[in-house]
């Protein structure tokens, strides 16, 4: 049997693959910068101004670059009032101005907080994770402090009240509802009459107590806390308002 110069060629690529695997160990995260944590200062300089340097933002104390979307985070852009700070508050209350762009989020709900951690997510996913602020949601060794813990703990119970009462109201279906110019408001039930009734894991939520209209069959309207549209018959199957 005559030896083919040609088997040689596969041999020889995968020692060298093999080599080369051993010198340069494969790694996705290769590409990925050094983490680093960043004083209120320092994270300050990266607000867009100076178009050498990244634009960073902060969100519970993570730090993301946000350079690639810099048509709404640089100089001018309608996000620019995000970089250079950790202005998670703002996510929620809109309140782009003064003490609006601040990290405290005393006082807000347990849904507020959850969409607060859902917007640090979604960064996760989008861009790049450049490190953490020293502060409130982070010590100078980058451990995370209770604050932070407090916040996804709030956010995770957020998700469970909600799911309660996502829960709850299906058992008692919603109103059907329009509204038009000429002719205003309108709720009315296929099956059943409309009531208000309060939303109970509301408060725990929102810190609010709100209604909603839901489809009530005629042996169960004798519940307490049902209440009849203002102008709208008893056994009304339909009522403007």
């Amino acid at each position: 049997m005559r030896w083919s110069p040609f088997l040689g060629i596969p041999i020889c690529f995968a020692l060298l693959s093999f080599l080369l695997f051993k010198i340069f160990p494969f790694n996705s995260r290769h590409n990925q910068p050094e983490q680093r944590l960043f004083t209120v200062e320092e994270l300050a300089l990266y607000n867009g101004s100076d178009p050498q340097l990244p634009i960073l933002l902060g969100i519970l104390g993570s730090v993301f670059d946000v350079t690639k979307g810099k048509s709404h985070y640089g100089a001018g852009g309608g996000y620019n009032h995000f970089a250079g700070r950790d202005a998670s508050r703002a996510f929620v209350s809109g309140n782009f101005t003064g003490e609006g762009l601040t990290d405290c989020l005393r006082g807000l709900s347990s849904t507020e907080v959850k969409s607060i951690v859902e917007w640090r997510d979604f960064y996760s996913r989008t861009y790049i994770l450049m490190g953490k602020l020293v502060g409130r949601y982070y010590d100078i060794e980058g451990n995370p402090t209770k604050y932070l813990k407090g916040a996804e703990a709030k956010a995770a119970r957020g998700a469970q009240l909600l799911e309660k009462q996502k829960t709850e109201e299906a058992q008692v279906p919603s109103c059907n509802s329009r509204w038009s110019q000429d002719e205003g408001s309108e709720v009315w039930c296929d099956d059943g009459y409309p009531r208000l009734v309060q939303r109970p894991v509301e408060i725990a939520l929102t810190g609010k107590m709100s209604k909603r209209c839901a489809c009530f069959k005629e042996d169960e309207l004798v519940q307490s806390g049902l209440e009849v549209y203002n102008g709208c018959d008893y056994f009304a199957q339909k009522c403007r308002l």
